[in-house]
């Protein structure tokens, strides 16, 4: 009967600290890879806005589960008069890679 509040303060203290590392990772704007991310796709047609003043934002090479995977891109609003959309990209860093984000300017 013991053990049932131990696992649960473990498991809980685990979470914790998986959420505060992530966090750590993704709140400067970065993360690192150990090896480079594969050749961007070609960039193809993206169709029309879906209405004046959206702008498109390219897809990029994301790390899901420990794999490359390819996030598409979409159409954004800017979230404020003369906003631009500055790409996501993988830089060489040490021995890996590290990925910033893209984010508005």
């Amino acid at each position: 009967m013991i053990t049932k509040p131990i696992h649960a303060l473990v498991l809980s203290g685990a979470l914790l600290t998986g959420l505060a590392l992530t966090g750590c990772a993704h709140g400067y704007g970065y993360y690192n890879a150990y090896v480079g991310p594969p050749a961007p796709y070609a960039v193809g047609p993206v169709g029309y806005a879906p209405a004046p003043g959206y702008v498109w934002v390219d897809g990029f090479w994301d790390r899901r589960d420990g794999r490359w995977a390819w996030a598409q891109g979409y159409w954004a609003r800017p979230p404020r008069q003369h906003a631009h959309w500055e790409r996501p990209r993988w830089e060489r860093h040490g021995n890996g890679w590290r990925f910033h984000q893209g984010r508005w300017r």
